[in-house]
């Protein structure tokens, strides 16, 4: 039976929500109805069996067959096509059901679909057309505005116009399996939007792209076999607050520019375990098509950067380092997105991604737009984003950007330039529901995973359970901690003893939340200068202060972060155009530089005082935190299994002899690193190995030893009975 010609132009306008209403094989009792989009044919036959049929253009455009299926069996068949270019056999994409089941819409519908990426996007899967299994891809994308979808490719020569995609109902997804369609093709949607307008744009899920600045997303396939079981199995049995941490801070394409996933799962993982660290945290590896931004314009949530090589060769890197038992933290960006027109921008024509208020919905620092947080399905495709690098990548933890911005309307905003809150305040209820929903999914299904929020303030809670109302992050970079430790480092020697608080308010609140260290790339650029150009002194004070500075950081409790370069005290400002001055290694300073933090990830991680309790008031105990006028700072790190670690830095450049130091136990301490030794470029002044604390009240403590204290450094002592 015809079909009304109505019908057929909202099909070849690309307007129809159902195109499978009309295409593809339709039985009327006895009668069967092929009716096939092939636009720009001279002919098409069918082909059912070793029978060939003719089809009618129905309208331009359009084709129709009808048979009888008492005389043919219609269940199976392909179409032969004919084209100026030449001949094409085809199977019918409009024979295939749906390729999402009704749970999946369902939980699309209420924004609590764990696994998105897994019926979101292109896949390629084997469907059955009849008996006959055939090879093709499913497409999906979320455009409820959308009035049509096309799928357009390289398959197709980018012209979608016999590739609609049909609705499926409320949720908004379209949805259209495509036969021979295979991973490593290139593709888009082709979105009509509410005023008439085409939009070309990528998947929201690809897995895959081009290598920017080509932009479109990439079909592709896993085909990995991990073998990081034994890594995976201990994970899920630890608890992250309780273990060592010490995290290597990496920008992938300029540690040393050349290298893919590949080399830097010989290099960059042969580097890490030599110094010691225990985790690496990349900045952001999700897809983003300017490069200055170092990731965090993110375009594609769930496709690692091609840059580097494919998923796959990045699933090796991980799987590599996680061997060598180095675990892997990823910075992730769900504050905000760029602009770019063929992203989730305006994605069906509408705010679909981003809030419709540019009071709510921009950032004005940045320049990009902020995710729509109160939107149940914009909260579903960033936590399943979540489980999606934890799961499918093995991510040990996320490192959340810019939480600050979230979490406050008034954010980097003038008096009139934000809305309040249905309460009248500031708070972003939003954001806050979806940082809880966040942190409440990851740790319940992914155990031994953790998540980190990078908070510049004192927001209560960040760290504290969901169900005791907090946000529910494992850590929060302490940025207090870094920003005064460094102003007290910068100043002049003779100035140190007016900003001694600078050093030791932190420990007010350390146990306020569960912190991490961070001293990160934000530290390095915009004109600040490396880590040792921000030292005082001559040259060797400057490297002096750098190694008990960098002692002092890691005897502070909480976990550490340091941006790569810093650890062998790199010259320059960190630039993303360039590598790392790898030619220091020749100076003998430099390298001393590097073999302190070796020896302080060693000494760190076979020592549980320095790590076991940072979220416990109880591992940590001063000696002397008001030693102002000597600028000597001074503590203990217990256990929980009663081991202890005494710790003082002097950040004086005066000797201090004969200095009595009060310890919790008489007995043998052996000086466990010294930065003063000449092994780090130091003058080697010491005490000669161990000191012996006699039974001797001083300062509070049971114990005092006499010891001599370095200048510009940094001691351990660790108790030997």
């Amino acid at each position: 039976m015809s079909a009304p010609y109505s019908e057929l132009e909202r099909i070849l306008s690309g307007s129809h929500f159902d195109p499978h209403a009309l295409l593809g094989r339709h039985r009327n009792g006895d009668k069967v109805t092929i009716r096939t989009l092939k636009p720009h044919a001279l002919s098409v036959d069918v082909q059912i069996g070793e029978l060939t049929f003719p089809m009618t253009p129905e309208t331009p455009g359009i084709w129709v067959l009808f048979l009888s299926e008492k005389e043919i069996d219609t269940s199976t068949y392909f179409f032969d096509t004919c084209y100026e270019s030449g001949n094409f056999h085809s199977y019918d994409p409009f024979a295939f059901p749906p390729t999402l089941g009704d749970m999946d819409l369902h939980l699309i519908g209420e924004g609590r679909h764990e696994q998105l990426w897994q019926v979101l996007g292109a896949h390629p899967r084997t469907m059955y057309h009849g008996q006959k299994p055939v090879l093709g891809t499913a497409f999906s994308v979320w455009a409820p505005n959308a009035h049509g979808v096309q799928v357009i490719g390289d398959f197709n020569y980018w012209d979608g116009s016999a590739h609609p995609m049909r609705s499926l109902g409320s949720t908004g997804v379209w949805e259209l399996f495509i036969p021979d369609v295979i991973a490593g093709s290139t593709y888009k949607f082709n979105i009509l939007g509410s005023q008439g307008t085409w939009l070309m744009k990528a998947d929201p899920m690809a897995s895959a792209t081009e290598v920017p600045p080509a932009n479109a997303s990439v079909i592709f396939e896993s085909e990995y076999v991990w073998r990081d079981n034994v890594w995976l199995d201990n994970r899920a049995r630890q608890d992250p607050h309780i273990m060592a941490m010490t995290t290597y801070e990496v920008h992938l394409g300029s540690w040393r520019p050349g290298l893919d996933y590949l080399g830097m799962a010989r290099e960059l993982v042969e580097y890490v375990k030599a110094v010691g660290f225990t985790h690496v945290e990349f900045l952001p590896v999700a897809e983003h098509p300017y490069g200055p931004s170092w990731g965090y314009q993110v375009t594609s949530y769930y496709a690692p950067t091609s840059r580097f090589g494919t998923p796959d060769q990045f699933r090796y890197l991980i799987d590599t380092l996680h061997q060598e038992g180095i675990g892997v933290i990823l910075d992730w960006v769900p504050a905000h997105f760029p602009k770019d027109s063929w992203a989730l921008a305006n994605f069906d024509g509408t705010h679909l991604y981003e809030h419709q208020d540019p009071r709510r919905g921009e950032h004005p620092d940045w320049g990009t737009l902020i995710f729509d947080f109160g939107r149940n399905e914009v909260r579903n495709f960033l936590v399943a984003n979540a489980l999606y690098w934890l799961e499918e990548f093995h991510i040990d933890g996320l490192r959340v950007d810019a939480v600050a911005s979230m979490l406050y309307l008034d954010y980097s905003r003038e008096e009139d330039q934000w809305l309040p809150n249905q309460l009248g305040g500031r708070e972003n209820l939003d954001a806050v529901t979806f940082l809880q929903e966040l942190n409440a999914t990851v740790y319940k299904l992914v155990p031994g995973v953790f998540t980190i929020a990078e908070e510049s303030t004192t927001w209560p809670g960040v760290t504290r359970p969901t169900d005791l109302g907090g946000l529910g992050f494992g850590f929060k970079w302490n940025m207090g901690w870094m920003h005064d430790s460094l102003g007290y480092v910068q100043q002049e020697n003779p100035y140190r003893k007016f900003h001694h608080s600078e050093m030791t308010f932190s420990l007010m609140y350390s146990f306020s939340e569960n912190f991490v260290l961070p001293f990160s790339h934000d530290e390095v650029v915009h004109g600040k200068g490396s880590l040792i150009s921000r030292m005082p002194g001559d040259r060797w004070q400057q490297f002096a202060n750098l190694r008990a500075y960098l002692a002092f950081m890691w005897a502070h409790p909480g976990k550490k972060l340091l941006f790569m370069g810093s650890e062998f005290a790199q010259s320059s400002e960190w630039s993303s155009e360039r590598g790392l001055d790898w030619d220091l290694f020749l100076s003998r300073e430099h390298q001393g530089v590097l073999n302190v933090v070796t020896d302080l990830n060693h000494l760190y991680a076979n020592n549980r005082a320095l790590w076991e309790r940072d979220c416990d008031p109880r591992g940590f105990e001063w000696i002397d935190g008001e030693a102002v006028d000597t600028s000597i700072f001074s503590w203990i790190r217990w256990s929980d299994h009663d081991e202890c670690v005494a710790f003082i830095a002097n950040f004086s450049p005066e000797v201090r002899y004969d200095f009595p130091f009060a310890l919790p136990r008489p007995g043998k301490w052996t000086e466990v690193l010294n930065t003063d030794s000449t092994h780090y470029g130091g003058s080697g002044v010491g005490n000669l190995g161990q000191v012996l604390a006699q039974p001797q009240q001083w300062s509070g403590k049971p114990a005092m030893a006499r010891i001599t204290v370095p200048p510009l450094a940094a001691v351990f002592f660790e108790f030997k009975g």
